[in-house]
């Protein structure tokens, strides 16, 4: 059967095969096969996505009670958005497995960030409707391990861009400066990457749903790299990277 290898990679066996081949099947197929309309897996790309969402909000609500609703969703942004999803597809090679036409598969199709990150979703949407919230819950528990230990050990800062321009102006009257080098996504849905300079050094670097997200990810990046510093240097320029190159 297509994907038994896949099964074996993510730890789960479908009781209903026609689910997996289903999540698995892109759209162009589909309209090149000239089959029904919605013969593909845009139905549990959309049913995935808001499990993935119901999954990570309760993960994370419970992990930190004492934090506002606006970190929980830069959270929650953070784990869930098309790029992470892309790399968890890419973890799984889940573009080995993917039903393409004859032209988006000639086109790079099955590497495509669009085509992994929505495959992921309908995979997960593929898992919830043959095993129930119990196996969603399992996977997602084994796909983000890595990540929910990573924010369990660092509880998000209330104000990482405050806080980081306190501790650079202490020892220099150089401002941080904010700079977003990449924009991805549709219009409703945008992903951004920022990032961080400090005297000619870029000292971090973030991603995140918007600017603002972006922003505060590349400063905690940045108070991360200090925190490693030890013992502390007072000459921060020399753990960083120039802008224009690696420092001399």
């Amino acid at each position: 059967m297509h994907g038994q290898k896949l099964q074996k990679t993510i730890g789960y066996e479908f009781k209903n095969p026609d689910l997996l081949i289903e999540a698995l099947t892109h759209p162009s197929l589909a309209h090149e096969k000239g089959g029904p309309s919605n013969h593909h897996n845009q139905r549990l790309e959309f049913l995935g996505d808001a499990v993935l969402q119901l999954m990570l909000t309760d993960h994370i609500f419970k992990l930190y009670p004492d934090l506002p609703e606006g970190k929980l969703t830069q959270i929650r942004a953070h784990l869930a958005n098309r790029h992470a999803l892309y790399r968890r597809a890419q973890a799984i090679e889940l573009g080995e497995y993917l039903l393409l036409g004859k032209g988006e598969e000639a086109s790079g199709g099955s590497e495509r960030l669009s085509n992994l990150a929505d495959a992921y979703e309908a995979l997960l949407g593929a898992i919830y409707l043959d095993g129930g919230v119990r196996a969603a819950r399992r996977f997602i528990a084994t796909q983000f391990a890595g990540e929910f230990k990573q924010i369990k050990q660092s509880t998000p800062r209330q104000n990482p861009k405050g806080l980081l321009q306190e501790l650079l102006q202490a020892r220099s009257t150089a401002n941080p400066v904010y700079q977003v080098v990449d924009e991805s996504g549709p219009d409703h849905n945008k992903y951004f990457e920022a990032v961080v300079e400090w005297e000619g050094c870029a000292i971090g670097r973030g991603h995140g749903c918007s600017k603002k997200q972006a922003e505060a990810a590349a400063a905690e990046d940045a108070l991360h790299a200090l925190e490693q510093e030890e013992p502390p240097n007072p000459d921060y320029s020399r753990i960083f990277t120039r802008a224009n190159g690696p420092s001399p």
